[in-house]
């Protein structure tokens, strides 16, 4: 039988409809500034925006990023 997610959970599922999830793993021993940069660079270069977060034991960050489908997955070419 298929669990039911409650809304907002996103856990093992890459897309929503409307959202595309980015699942990222960030180490303990990873400082707080070089986190902060990766992520401004995903977001600069890749439109993605920060979902979620979550602190683990040692350390260890769970970023989930998230960004709007696009209809367009690949610019149309011309012939």
């Amino acid at each position: 039988m298929a669990r039911s997610r409650p809304t907002g959970e996103i856990e093992g599922d890459p897309s929503d409809g409307e959202w595309e999830y980015r699942p990222l793993q960030l180490p303990g021993d990873v400082s707080r500034m070089t986190a902060a940069v990766r992520l401004a660079i995903q977001a600069e270069f890749g439109g993605w925006e920060l979902s979620r977060v979550r602190l683990y034991p040692g350390g260890v960050r769970k970023v989930w990023l998230r960004r709007r489908r696009s209809t367009h997955m690949l610019p149309e070419l011309s012939v």
